[in-house]
C-alpha cells in the first residue's frame, strides 16, 4: 500500500520522500509525463478544472501502488482528491506554520513557485489557510513539522 506525503509548498514533501525512499514517487511528475507539457502551460491552455480531473486520475492510480508518494500542495484542492486521500490509510501531513513556510520558500532559489512570486504575502497567506482544514481533513496522520530536522520528522514518520 501507498504511504503518501501532503502538505503546502515548502513543508518537506520532497526532502522527507528523498529519505524515506530514493524511489519515491513525485505525483507532479507523473503528471508532467503524461499530460506532455509542464502544469503551468497546462493550466494556462486546459484550466484548472482539466488539471484536477488528471492529478485524480493520477492519485488514485499511485493509491494501490506499493510506492512512497509525495503530492504537489495543491492535491487538497478537489474534493475527490480529498475523500480519496482520507479513505488511504496511510496519508501523512506535514505540517508547517505559515512563517516557516514562507521562510523555506523565500529562501529557495532552485525551485521557483508562481503562486509565491505572484501573490503579496497577505495573498499567500491566504491561499495558505484557505487548505489547512482539507490537509487535515485528508491526513490519517499529521507530523508538525516546524522546528525539526528531516532525520527527526522521517523517524517520527517510522
Amino acid at each position: 500500500m501507498a504511504k503518501v506525503l501532503i502538505g503546502f509548498m515548502g513543508s518537506g514533501k520532497s526532502t522527507i520522500a528523498k529519505l524515506l525512499d530514493p524511489n519515491y514517487i513525485d505525483m507532479d511528475a507523473v503528471i508532467t509525463d503524461r499530460i506532455g507539457m509542464t502544469i503551468a502551460d497546462f493550466f494556462a491552455k486546459e484550466g484548472e478544472p482539466a488539471f484536477r480531473q488528471i492529478e485524480s486520475q493520477v492519485l488514485e492510480e499511485l493509491l494501490q501502488s506499493e510506492h512512497l508518494v509525495s503530492t504537489g500542495g495543491g492535491v487538497v484542492i478537489s474534493e475527490r482528491n480529498r475523500q480519496l486521500l482520507a479513505q488511504h490509510p496511510e496519508t501523512i501531513y506535514l505540517k508547517a506554520d505559515f512563517d516557516t513556510l514562507y521562510e523555506r520558500i523565500s529562501a529557495d532559489k532552485v525551485n521557483v513557485r508562481p503562486l509565491f512570486v505572484n501573490n503579496s504575502r497577505a495573498e499567500f497567506q491566504a491561499i495558505f489557510d484557505s487548505r489547512q482544514d482539507w490537509y487535515e481533513e485528508a491526513a490519517s496522520q499529521i507530523i508538525q513539522v516546524d522546528g525539526k530536522t528531516p532525520e527527526q520528522i522521517v523517524e517520527e514518520i517510522g
